[in-house]
């Protein structure tokens, strides 16, 4: 009977403790940037998302939420109005005076970082996964990715036994015109090499376009990416304003493949490793990345 007791009075004290923690936790979220966005509801932590920042557009269920605007452009007032427990973003975030209106208001604000490699992805979803209560499933998850990046390495591995990686170049625009050019430490970057494309850029960031960088390059392979416009009429704006890609190599064997640009957003995110096969199989047709 001592015994009954005794177990009895550990378990009310553990799920005691377990509430305790639970509650310890923030229940309302406010997110800015894409791939931050992603990892709280693939680790089951959507319902308690009240405001997401325009970068933040997949899963489809996030568009329905309030918008605070975009990550770099944010204002205290909306962020604030949402009542939130929790800010989340990465350095990008900003600018630091709305942080540290937010701050001031008492709401916590964690910031994570957006390089694009994986001991960055690992640290910010082990942090996101204490944060949410998930553990576990932040471990599940980072094992799961590490397993579609090694398949993702095998096929390059295997394309390249009878190709060469092709030179590339990824723009970045906005309704086609002005675009920039990915460089060296961008995600955009961690995408072309793990797709198995050779980044013809050698610059740091992102750099506006150039008719003299394009004649000089010549790639091979154009990736492109815009933030106001999708499909063929993304296509269509991005030669209509930049006329000279056409003498590209890229465009002349019809080698041009479109990027959702929210993929460049906030790190490393889930769907990176789907969008990767899809860039090899461009990358090496012949092959397909099979």
């Amino acid at each position: 009977m001592r015994l009954n007791t005794r177990v009895a009075a550990l378990c009310v004290g553990w799920l005691f403790s377990h509430h305790a923690v639970a509650a310890d936790l923030p229940q309302r979220w406010v997110s800015a940037g894409g791939a931050l966005s992603e990892w709280i509801s693939a680790l089951g932590g959507e319902a308690k998302l009240v405001g997401v920042d325009t970068t933040s557009q997949h899963p489809q269920s996030l568009k329905a939420l309030p918008s605070i605007g975009y990550q770099r452009s944010l204002s205290a007032e909306g962020i604030l109005s949402l009542r939130p427990d929790i800010l989340i973003g990465t350095e990008e975030m900003g600018p630091p005076p709305v942080l540290a209106q937010v701050k001031a208001a008492r709401v916590r604000v964690e910031l994570f970082s957006a390089q694009a490699d994986l001991p960055t992805l690992t640290q910010n979803l082990t942090h996101l996964g204490q944060l949410l209560g998930a553990e576990a499933q932040a471990k599940q998850l980072l094992q799961t990715y590490q397993q579609q990046l090694d398949a993702q390495q095998a096929r390059v591995a295997q394309a390249q036994t009878a190709q060469k990686a092709p030179g590339v170049l990824l723009l970045l625009g906005h309704a086609g015109g002005k675009p920039l050019i990915a460089g060296k430490d961008t995600a955009a970057d961690w995408l072309l090499q793990q797709a198995g494309g050779r980044n013809l850029a050698t610059h740091s960031g992102y750099k506006p376009f150039s008719v003299e960088s394009l004649a000089s390059l010549d790639p091979e392979v154009l990736v492109f990416a815009d933030r106001a416009l999708s499909g063929e009429a993304a296509k269509t704006a991005l030669f209509k304003e930049n006329p000279i890609l056409n003498s590209s190599r890229a465009a002349k064997a019809g080698r041009v493949m479109q990027l959702d640009p929210t993929l460049l957003v906030g790190g490393l995110g889930p769907r990176l490793p789907a969008a990767l096969k899809t860039l090899t199989d461009g990358f090496y047709p012949a092959k397909g990345g099979q």
